[in-house]
């Protein structure tokens, strides 16, 4: 009898789907961005920010047990007009040399399905650190030309510059020509890692 009631479990244990371990990627410096856009005037302004690092841990079975670490590079700010970035980044609006990255570190995250969720977690910019949340997406995972595996992650947030000690901008289009809101959409891609912290097949490219 003890003997068929193992052999059963043994059976049952073995039908059952195996749990999938969490998954470690790399961020893409060269397929992710941080996408944004913010009023002037009467109109509104857009660029990115390209230089994108830090690790995606994905648990597939468990969303809400998947983390982030993530910087960007303020250096890295394009908005078609390299004069205007310059300007942007010097002392008198982002002061990129005293402040040169923004940092996001995850706290928790809260599935709202099986690849969506809202994500929260401490936001460092301008020396100044603040909790936020925003929903995201998985977008999907899939091999690469390259022979590795990848996943992409799609995330938006706005923050107010007043937030984080940033004085140039404004609610009131009277009291200054840009906002003080900046809407900012992440799309991120990730490549999986080994144990050793290296892709599992293969490299990617060079840029």
């Amino acid at each position: 009898m003890k003997t068929a009631t193992a052999l059963s479990l043994a059976l049952m244990a073995w039908q059952l789907p195996a749990l999938a371990a969490p998954e470690t990627y790399a961020i893409a410096d060269d397929h992710s961005f941080a996408n944004w856009q913010i009023r002037h005037v009467a109109s509104r302004v857009s660029g990115t920010f390209s230089d994108v690092s830090g690790t995606l841990v994905i648990d597939r079975d468990n969303l809400a047990a998947s983390r982030v670490e993530a910087s960007i590079k303020m250096i890295s700010m394009n908005s078609s007009h390299r004069e205007r970035d310059l300007h942007t980044l010097s002392s008198q609006y982002l002061d990129a040399l005293k402040f040169p990255e923004m940092r996001f570190v995850s706290t928790a995250v809260k599935p709202t399905g099986p690849d969506a969720g809202t994500i929260r977690g401490k936001f460092t910019l301008h020396g100044v650190t603040r909790e936020i949340e925003f929903p995201f997406r998985l977008l999907g995972f899939g091999a690469d030309p390259w022979g590795g595996f990848r996943t992409g992650v799609q995330g938006h947030t706005a923050i107010r510059l007043s937030d984080y000690g940033y004085a140039f901008g404004a609610d009131d289009p009277a009291k200054s020509p840009l906002g003080n809101e900046v809407d900012i959409t992440l799309l991120i891609e990730g490549i999986k890692l080994g144990a050793d912290g290296k892709p599992l097949i293969g490299k990617p490219p060079t840029k």
